[in-house]
């Protein structure tokens, strides 16, 4: 009998591996296994008493004292396989790597002051030349529009079916691209005629919330902390990046604009009016635009709702700025915060 278990014992511990990898912890030397670029990981197992342990960051393998670089910021897949005679065990954990700085700090200054469609639950605004393209939602609101931005005229509005939420909007190679909430899909225009010309799905990202252009690329945001980047012909998603600042993620990045090398990205709060400046290689903020004030500008009725919607004129060199259902748009110059 005592053979038996024993044998039924070996049979156990070789169809699971070996001992339970519950046993088996990684101890990453950051508090909260957070760590910035410059950190050096002390990586080890707790509970080892095997041999050899292979580290592995996002699939890479890393030495028990990598230091970090250029990795990519946010939440990292940190793996860990541990070597025990012909016995191996997977062990995982959650590697936080936040930006390295504490982003900037930006203010306003009013320039000008246009009247802005108090109707329109603004979700995407961008400039060709003197047209101002804005993108509205809600549910039997949406539109595509252009914009006469000195008067607030509506030239041109051409609506959404009443099954799609609109959302961002840009434009590249004489297309408009406008996104939809949680419809899954995307919409691609005539920038001349604002004919439709199709449709794509969204992937990997569920809902469609802000997005810009630059020049190659396109940028989505979904909600998330996350950007996707796309391809413009065929709308893939190749990659995203994460957006974080010195101690935590960004959540609810909702209209983006590029401008000079940067992605100028709106927030989604309802307690503060700010955006923020993201780098689109590393997703790190860089610097925070405090629009606080602009709101209490605006006419004040039930529907008022949050800043969402920035433009920047390249030939003026400056930013406008409006909300879902502000019934002005601002034209501004950010400025350092002293």
């Amino acid at each position: 009998m005592k053979i038996f278990i024993s044998l039924l014992s070996a049979l156990v511990l070789l169809k699971c591996g070996g001992p339970s990898t519950s046993n088996f912890k990684i101890a990453t030397g950051m508090k909260a296994d957070k760590a910035k670029w410059g950190d050096t990981l002390q990586l080890k197992i707790k509970n080892n008493t095997s041999e050899k342990v292979s580290y592995f960051l996002n699939n890479t393998p890393i030495t028990s004292n990598h230091v970090l670089t250029n990795e990519p910021l946010g939440d990292q897949l940190l793996k860990a396989v541990i070597s025990s005679g012909e016995s191996t065990h997977e062990v995982e954990k959650t590697l936080r790597i936040l930006a390295t700085t504490p982003p900037l700090l930006y203010t306003y200054e009013i320039l000008n002051t246009y009247p802005h469609d108090k109707t329109a639950y603004t979700q995407g605004l961008e400039f060709s030349d003197e047209t101002l393209y804005e993108s509205t939602g809600l549910n039997g609101k949406s539109t595509l529009r252009t914009v006469n931005y000195k008067t607030g005229a509506i030239m041109e509005n051409k609506p959404l079916d009443e099954a799609y939420f609109g959302e961002g909007l840009t434009l590249l190679n004489e297309q408009i691209i406008q996104l939809t909430w949680k419809a899954q899909k995307g919409f691609v225009y005539d920038k001349a005629s604002l004919a439709m010309k199709k449709s794509f799905p969204y992937q990997e990202s569920k809902e469609g919330w802000g997005l810009c252009n630059d020049g190659q690329y396109l940028f989505k945001s979904d909600g998330t902390n996350r950007i996707w980047v796309l391809d413009p012909n065929t709308y893939e998603e190749l990659k995203s990046i994460q957006v974080m600042t010195h101690k935590s993620p960004v959540k609810n990045i909702n209209e983006l604009e590029w401008v000079e090398g940067k992605i100028y990205a709106n927030t989604y709060q309802f307690e503060k009016e700010v955006s923020v400046i993201i780098d689109p290689i590393s997703g790190a903020v860089e610097g925070v635009i405090d629009f606080s004030g602009l709101k209490e500008q605006v006419e004040q009725h039930a529907q008022l709702n949050v800043l969402n919607g920035i433009a920047y004129h390249k030939k003026r060199k400056t930013f406008f700025i409006t909300g879902k259902n502000w019934s002005k748009l601002f034209e501004v110059r950010i400025l350092p915060k002293k």
